[in-house]
């Protein structure tokens, strides 16, 4: 598969990284030559110093035997030319583009219809905002993620010290649980991914994901102590696209919210534009604006400003002063594994979102989505069992899958099934597969149909 990335920012940068390990031919385009150095230090992949909007540079890359363009410069208007110029060039190839503008949100199924088709539109700011409101509503949760249509939901929690759960098998777990126990899928712990069997045991400050059906997923969070409280007051902290897109949600769901911006055009534009809305012009860091506003009784914190190092300080600030729960947007990943540490648990990126969104449509076989979690380290991922493929007419316990992959969920027409080893999958079946990165392509072939790889 050759995969041309106009690009070469943090989501460029890392979506190259992954691609190239997967063993997949890519190349780089970006006029930065510090991005384009990043890139030739650290990937194997072909780089050029160019536009990525530029018909003599994207045939220079090869459009023309490229199975998928993917334009995300920091610039919408530059991602919509280079999917105009590589559709006049290679109809052929697929492409994608990273639009973020609201403006555009209307247009997403014209650009996917008519000039300049783009076969997807990725908007990972509307991805944020759904992650946000699923960290909501999820007692404890610091990650989580949804497939079939929403009816399976993968949770990642922190095991605190005093929870029953602390110390105990995994064969045990069912019996430990007042209802059907869920499905423990992965463990991190001391930053080490673990895929856990039926003897090892979990150990308190372990990051625990596990799969459930959406019915019984506040009982799962229960078999770990964490228990639902309702989200009554929200406070955010920056007003740009993603936060005037999340207050404009909670303000539809009658939800108390205020938002802080200090840029006061900014908001006086959203006080036109939010109804029950309460907007204040001021520093969302500001402790004694924060006291002003009462943030021992905010449910939920979130800070959503352009600077992380901002959202961060915020965030720290408002959990000491007494908000019950904090949610803060990074965009570096090198941040990321540093979050944890310094008591910030729930954390959301626009640029793994974008990630996340652009990997389900480079999967091979038939994936339907694909989410990131531990640094890129392992992948869910939805796909549909074909019926040629090997993975359909047997128990899940006769099927070799690679090491470091596991089946976590099966959706039948209606019918969720948390699998075990006598499980058979059957032809478009909905499937759920945790897998390591290194696992990754030999699962797309197990969902390919045989005579596309034999």
């Amino acid at each position: 598969m050759k995969v041309i990335i106009v690009g070469a920012g943090e989501v460029g940068f890392h979506i190259a990284s992954r691609l190239a390990l997967e063993g997949k031919d890519v190349v780089v385009i970006d006029k930065n030559h510090d991005a384009i150095r990043r890139v030739t230090d650290n990937i194997d992949a072909q780089v050029i110093n160019g536009s990525g909007s530029s018909p003599i540079v994207l045939e220079e890359a090869g459009i023309k035997n490229a199975d998928i363009l993917l334009a995300v410069t920091n610039s919408d208007e530059i991602n919509l030319v280079a999917c105009l110029v590589a559709n006049i060039i290679s109809p052929s190839t697929k492409k994608l583009a990273r639009i973020r503008d609201a403006d555009f949100d209307k247009y997403h199924d014209t650009f996917r219809n008519h000039a300049p088709h783009i076969d997807t539109v990725i908007n990972p700011e509307i991805e944020v905002v759904k992650t946000i409101e699923r960290l909501m509503t999820m007692p404890g949760a610091v990650d989580v993620g949804e497939f079939a249509d929403g009816r399976i939901k993968f949770v990642g929690i922190h095991l605190d010290e005093k929870a029953r759960l602390a110390g105990a098998r995994l064969s045990d777990v069912s019996a430990m649980s007042e209802k059907q126990s869920p499905l423990i899928a992965a463990v991190i712990r001391d930053d080490k991914l673990i895929i856990p069997r039926g003897n090892d045991r979990l150990m308190a400050g372990d990051l625990v994901y596990f799969v459930s059906e959406e019915d019984k997923v506040l009982d799962a969070l229960a078999v770990f102590d964490k228990h639902a409280e309702p989200i009554r007051r929200v406070l955010i902290v920056g007003a740009g696209r993603i936060g005037f897109r999340l207050a404009s949600l909670l303000d539809e769901k009658s939800i108390h919210t205020k938002i802080i911006e200090k840029n006061p055009d900014r908001c006086a534009q959203l006080a036109e534009r939010l109804n029950k809305v309460v907007v204040l012009h001021g520093d969302g860091s500001d402790q004694e604006l924060l006291n002003e506003e009462n943030i021992q009784d905010i449910d939920v914190f979130i800070a959503l400003t352009k600077n992380e190092e901002t959202n961060i300080l915020a965030s720290l600030l408002a959990r000491q002063m007494g908000a019950r729960k904090t949610i803060t947007k990074i965009s570096k990943f090198s941040y990321f594994s540093l979050m944890s540490k310094i008591g910030i648990e729930q954390v959301v990126s626009p640029r793994l979102s974008a990630i996340n969104s652009i990997l389900q449509h480079i999967r091979r076989g038939k994936v339907l989505s694909s989410i990131s979690i531990k640094g890129e380290e392992a992948e869910f991922m939805e796909a549909v069992a074909l019926e040629t493929s090997d993975i359909v007419g047997k128990p899940l316990k006769r099927i070799s899958f690679p090491e470091g992959s596991l089946v976590t969920g099966i959706m039948r027409k209606k019918n969720i099934i948390i699998p075990s080893g006598d499980s058979v999958i059957e032809p478009e079946d909905r499937i759920i597969i945790f897998a390591r990165r290194q696992a990754i392509s030999k699962i797309e072939k197990i969902l390919m149909v045989k005579l596309e790889y034999f």
